[in-house]
């Protein structure tokens, strides 16, 4: 049996849009993580206090506050803001026994770190990417049967280069 592919008025109309008028986002067009000139700039307060909570292990706040920042900041610096958060929220899924959660959240903060390096607002974003990428790797070597109990040794801190 085929799968009928609808367009998108239909979809629309389907979502609950009966003039079938495709909605338009809010959130600016997705590109890829680049370094920018905001690098050159201090970091944002707000920024500071989720590095703050990253590195009290608050993984889950720092999520809470890094997003609220990265979702209305319209310059590409905002990959660098969503990186330490996915960094951040894969140490969360690895204090919560979550493999391959931990992976991939690692892996996606990695990506996105790694235009920034090696710093970018007074981040040491180089040292963040090189001591994640060993736990990463530590990770898919042993696999999800033999998860090191968290913290592990080594576990990164956003540093501040100054």
């Amino acid at each position: 049996m085929r799968t009928r592919s609808h367009s998108p008025i239909t979809r629309a109309r389907r979502d609950g849009c009966p003039s079938g008028d495709i909605p338009i986002s809010v959130h600016p067009k997705k590109r890829a993580p680049r370094r920018t000139a905001r690098c050159d700039d201090a970091p944002p307060d707000a920024l500071l206090h989720g590095i703050d909570q990253f590195n009290q292990q608050e993984f889950f706040d720092q999520h809470e506050t890094l997003e609220g920042i990265w979702i209305h900041e319209p310059d590409a610096v905002r990959y660098l803001y969503q990186g330490i958060l996915q960094v951040g929220v894969g140490f969360y899924h690895w204090r919560r026994g979550n493999w391959r959660g931990a992976v991939a959240k690692l892996g996606h903060g990695l990506a996105k770190l790694e235009p920034y390096r090696p710093s970018c607002m007074t981040i040491d974003v180089e040292r963040l990417v090189l001591e994640t990428a060993a736990l990463r790797e530590e990770l898919e070597r042993r696999g999800p049967a033999d998860l090191p109990a968290f913290p592990p040794r080594g576990l990164p801190r956003v540093h501040r280069i100054t």
